[in-house]
């Protein structure tokens, strides 16, 4: 595979983890809400996010560590 075929993947790999991450974070809080206003106890949502919010929070920040460290690593080919 080429140096820009490489790059794009980790480029999107990363998009992705956060986009997947945001949307979970999101999913949750609206979980909370609508649990809040249906008076209904937030029990297991607040487990869920306790969970799960730290769990792809600590994957995406991980995967994003991982590619910009080989980034910086990598030294330029003329």
């Amino acid at each position: 595979m080429n140096k820009k075929m490489i790059e794009s993947l980790q480029i999107l790999s990363i998009s992705l983890i956060w986009l997947l991450f945001t949307g979970i974070a999101i999913w949750i809080v609206n979980l909370i809400q609508v649990s809040l206003k249906l008076h209904d106890a937030p029990d297991a949502s607040v487990a869920i996010s306790i969970v799960a919010i730290p769990v792809f929070f600590i994957l995406a920040s991980v995967l994003t560590y991982v590619f910009i460290g080989l980034r910086k690593g990598r030294k330029e080919e003329r």
